[in-house]
């Protein structure tokens, strides 16, 4: 019996809702929500990734269903594009779902049985996002996203902060909401008919595809957290649970791409060059701002937020460079900036979620977040400090890490660039590349604070010493997403082989149809220009360290004289003579310093406990987001002073209006 992908799809998706529906009835029953519907969730991820897989070389299916409105049904839809991102939702879902097993806790805000509901209703919406083949289907399925995502964020909604994360999550999302309605209305051309089939066959003119891109760019970039929409993005992140956090920066942020990708690529018929230019400036200024902020961070889910920012960024600047590219017919480079930006879809989605997923598990061991509190780690949660490990190279872009690849195929599409038939487009690139190059080595030096601080070093606080490592669920999640982290690392070449399928469609062109090379060799364009074999490069990682072990325990054990440590010359070290977070942000503070907003808190010469703090905000939260809200407030004072809660007030309203209306008939 053959598996029909898109039904299958449907059905699993069914299939979660009926476990978030279990999950309310039982909403008090931890050990059935915990060790039953969680698992059970997972397995339905591996399902969706299974179907995915076999979908991404099969050719598109659709189907119509009888739900919606009258007149209005929902069309569905699965090709090599959705298919990707379902494998990339299934796959990270199957770990952080089996992670949330053991992480869920009484008395945590949210009864279990309602966070279940919120968290399969939330991966439910996202794979029926990217099989929606109709605007009516894709705007149900992205509010219920948003709306079942705004209630996990909001989980322990007893705390004023996070209800104020989440709304300020749930404003942005809307707004978003309204830009892709409109990117819908322009896209069907004034037919009526909002399907994807009618969007398709439109041939719209220069100045309303141009419309319908820049909505499209602002909606979806809301979604994704693009400057200047990144505003909800740090709040929402360090609120939500660390399963939540996890799903919302590796899948949620990506169907935002997926829409992006799905308007510019499949709806609209031509790109314009500088559709792309735009794309690739707003995506530098993105990864730059984040990663430059993520550097000056004192709480860890802060910092990965951060991160999350400027990784999109990259993928936003490896949009841009194939809109350039498909914009001037250049199509093989075309192939090579969308199999980068795809393959960093993937690679994000994996160690971001593991790192947040860590996390979770030291959060849930000290009950801290504060970097400046923490330590030591390693020796108390030695499964969460190796693991972590894994997600923090890989982030890094260190080979044979699965960051290495995505980074490394960017790269060789910019120095590809200078083919490009405009001469201002060529003295920009070079730019743009060595900030790509910048944010990518900011980012190792992030990792470094991140890992350092947590992990390394003696604990900060007496209490870490109790700290314990996570249970046997949260393991076999985080070892799901570090063996993932390596897999993609190791094996590149198999890997485009499936994206292949998605670019071909999208840009006319595959990465196979121009890279040479072998299963060994990775070489996107030809082996004497660039190559890169990460079995060659791990081999050689595994035979250098051996050969050290094997030199210090067994060459030289015996001349070796163990002493105490000289601790340069002062015997009595402490935990406060280690870096801390803040020491590690300075040199980047004093470097970007026009990036931010500081207010510094000095103390007097006559402290006792003098203390000294330096407060870090954001330029654009001052200068775009409180003076539209002070204006709003004004014109709430004004609306509110018609509401006077009186009949007769009312009635004279109505009274006046009436008036008017009998004057402008005249």
């Amino acid at each position: 019996m053959s598996l029909v992908p898109l039904p299958s799809v449907l059905l699993l998706a069914c299939a979660w809702l009926a476990l978030g529906v279990i999950g309310l009835a039982r909403a008090r029953s931890l050990t059935l929500v915990a060790k039953v519907l969680f698992p059970a969730g997972a397995a339905i991820g591996l399902a969706v990734a299974a179907v995915a897989l076999m979908a991404i070389a099969s050719p598109p299916t659709e189907t119509v269903l009888p739900l919606g409105l009258p007149d209005l049904p929902f069309h569905f839809r699965l090709d090599s594009l959705s298919a990707f991102f379902l494998a990339i939702l299934g796959l990270v879902s199957a770990g952080v779902s089996t992670f949330a097993a053991g992480y869920l806790r009484k008395g945590e805000g949210t009864p279990p049985g309602l966070q279940c509901l919120y968290y399969h209703v939330f991966l439910a919406s996202m794979a029926l996002v990217l099989v929606a083949d109709d605007a009516y289907a894709f705007m149900v399925m992205w509010e219920t996203m948003a709306l079942s995502s705004f209630f996990l964020v909001t989980s322990d909604h007893r705390i004023a902060e996070i209800r104020r994360a989440g709304y300020l999550y749930l404003l942005i999302a809307h707004i978003g909401a309204l830009s892709i309605l409109l990117c819908f209305g322009v896209l069907q051309g004034g037919t009526g008919d909002y399907t994807f089939a009618n969007m398709r066959a439109q041939s719209l003119p220069p100045f309303w595809a141009t419309i319908g891109f820049l909505l499209a760019l602002l909606g979806f970039g809301a979604k994704a957290g693009i400057l200047p929409l990144h505003v909800w993005l740090p709040e929402a992140h360090p609120a939500a649970p660390s399963p939540v956090s996890a799903l919302m920066s590796a899948v949620m942020l990506k169907t935002a791409v997926y829409g992006l990708l799905r308007v510019t690529f499949d709806l609209l018929h031509a790109q314009v060059w500088w559709w792309g230019v735009l794309a690739l400036a707003i995506g530098l200024a993105t990864a730059l701002f984040g990663v430059v902020f993520s550097a000056v961070q004192s709480d860890m889910k802060r910092l990965l937020a951060y991160s999350s920012i400027e990784n999109i960024g990259f993928i936003v600047v490896g949009f841009g460079l194939t809109v350039t590219f498909q914009a001037y017919e250049m199509r093989s480079l075309a192939a090579l900036a969308l199999t980068a930006t795809l393959y960093h879809c993937l690679n994000h989605a994996y160690f971001k979620s593991l790192l947040f997923l860590a996390t979770g598990s030291v959060l849930h061991a000290t009950k801290e977040r504060a970097l400046g509190k923490l330590g030591g780690l390693i020796h108390k949660m030695p499964w969460v400090a190796w693991l972590a490990l894994v997600g923090a190279l890989a982030i890094a872009g260190l080979p044979p890490l699965n960051g290495f690849v995505s980074e490394w195929l960017l790269l060789q599409a910019f120095l590809f660039t200078p083919g490009l038939p405009d001469g201002y487009l060529n003295m920009f690139i070079p730019v743009a590349a060595a900030a790509v190059a910048l944010a990518a080595a900011l980012s190792g030096y992030v990792m470094v604070k991140f890992y350092g601080v947590i992990f390394l070093g003696q604990p900060r606080e007496e209490r870490l010493t109790e700290a314990h490592d996570a249970g046997p669920w949260e393991r076999v999640g985080l070892v799901w997403l570090a063996a993932g982290c390596v897999t993609l690392g190791v094996v590149p070449v198999q890997v485009i082989s499936l994206i292949d399928h998605v670019t071909g469609p999208l840009v006319g062109r595959t990465l196979a149809e121009t890279a040479t090379g072998s299963w060994l060799l990775l070489a996107p364009i030809e082996t004497d220009r660039a190559s890169y074999s990460p079995l060659v490069v791990l081999l050689g990682i595994v035979v250098a360290t051996f050969a050290v072990w094997f030199a210090v325990r067994r060459v030289y054990h015996g001349r070796v004289r163990r002493a105490p440590a000289w601790d340069c010359g002062f015997p009595l070290q402490t935990p406060r003579m280690q870096d801390t977070a803040e020491g590690f942000g300075m040199p980047v503070r004093h470097v970007f310093e026009p990036f931010f907003r500081m207010t510094r808190e000095l103390p007097s010469p006559f402290d006792r406990a003098p203390r000294y703090r330096v407060i870090v905000e954001d330029h654009l939260w001052h200068w775009c987001y409180l003076p539209v809200a002070r204006w709003v407030e004004r014109l709430t004072a004004i609306v509110a002073v018609l509401q006077r809660g009186r009949i007769s007030v009312y009635l004279t309203y109505s009274f006046v209006t009436l008036l008017l209306l009998l004057l402008f008939v005249r």
